[in-house]
């Protein structure tokens, strides 16, 4: 430190600052919410500490500073121990057998002109006609006749009865049976429907976990509402891990083939995504290339998922960039 100049020293002390906030967030997938929910919103911010540490390292690493180290080391057990931030290849494989799954949260096709644009959900429509997936699901669904996509066989689940709100699975094969986990206390929810595919019946999963509901646009970040942000954020992480654990006590009873996809509201560095990912592929992982953002956000941030069963082999993953929505739908090709 006594060669470095003022505003180096400052730097290094931020650097350690952000290399520590990133060494801890490595913890994050073994703790749930439940028991320290502060610390759960750490998760939001790892791709932020993420790029930072990077950017340090390549600043030290210009100026020939042995400070490059820390980061390096910090980056570098992330890099064995936690979900990869950013994919440098995909896998291409394609099968003509493959079953097309896409999951997209629609933002309820712009119903209550969320986006200042002309047919959205006209766009959004004819967006999913053109990748022609066998199974989509829908987070954010709004059930009224303009909105009821053109599949032989569906699950439209509202969340109230007499609203119109909820979420939908939609299939080009049978569907022999489904359901609803009706989560309590929120408008998210989690559904499921059982599908035919040649002798081979297979669950599949439609995740909302709860929202958190912030727009850092939007937020007036002093105290009073800085103290009434984070409270928020502490029940709503606590409601995430609730649901999860419920969703894992259903999951439990089946024991064939399944994908489990949905909007998640949390990253892959979170308990949430530990918990649900376990004994089974990420298709983003296996697949996909790049940072798989799939929220409108103004930093890479990765919170909608497709999941398989550990026997299905991933053949490809894309993470499409249609600004329809504030999420960008998704899309897996799966085989087993």
């Amino acid at each position: 430190m006594k060669k470095l100049s003022p505003i180096d020293k400052l730097l290094y002390f931020l650097n350690s600052l952000f290399a520590t906030l990133l060494l801890l967030s490595y913890l994050l997938p073994y703790v749930s919410p439940k028991t320290i929910p502060l610390f759960a919103i750490l998760s939001l911010f790892v791709p932020i500490l993420l790029l930072i540490n990077l950017a340090f390292v390549i600043y030290w690493l210009i100026k020939l500073k042995k400070q490059l180290i820390l980061s390096s080391l910090i980056l570098l057990i992330g890099w064995f121990t936690v979900t990869p931030f950013y994919k440098l290849s995909k896998k291409n494989t394609p099968l003509n057998t493959d079953l097309k799954v896409m999951s997209y949260n629609v933002r309820t096709f712009n119903h209550w002109n969320w986006l200042n644009e002309e047919g959205i959900e006209e766009k959004i429509i004819s967006f999913i006609k053109d990748n022609d997936p066998d199974v989509l699901t829908i987070q954010e669904n709004m059930s009224l006749p303009k909105y009821v996509l053109d599949f032989p066989y569906k699950y439209i689940e509202k969340k109230y009865a007499r609203g119109r709100f909820g979420m939908a699975i939609y299939s080009k094969l049978p569907i022999i049976n489904q359901g609803s986990l009706k989560l309590k206390n929120t408008s998210n929810n989690i559904i499921f429907a059982d599908i035919i595919r040649k002798k081979d019946t297979i669950r599949v999963y439609n995740l909302h976990l709860q929202s958190l509901s912030i727009s850092p646009d939007k937020e007036n970040f002093g105290q009073e509402n800085s103290e009434k942000l984070i409270k928020t954020l502490k029940d709503r992480f606590k409601q995430q891990a609730e649901q999860t654990e419920l969703f894992l006590t259903h999951e439990k009873n089946w024991k064939g083939k399944k994908i489990v996809c949905g909007d998640f509201n949390n990253t892959a560095y979170s308990w949430v995504y530990n918990q649900v990912s376990k004994n089974k592929k990420d298709a983003f992982i296996e697949a996909g290339k790049g940072f798989g953002k799939t929220f409108k956000y103004p930093f890479p941030m990765r919170i909608d998922f497709i999941f398989s069963d550990e026997n299905a082999n991933i053949n490809q993953f894309n993470t499409f960039s249609e600004k329809y929505s504030d999420h960008y739908p998704i899309l897996a090709r799966i085989n087993w």
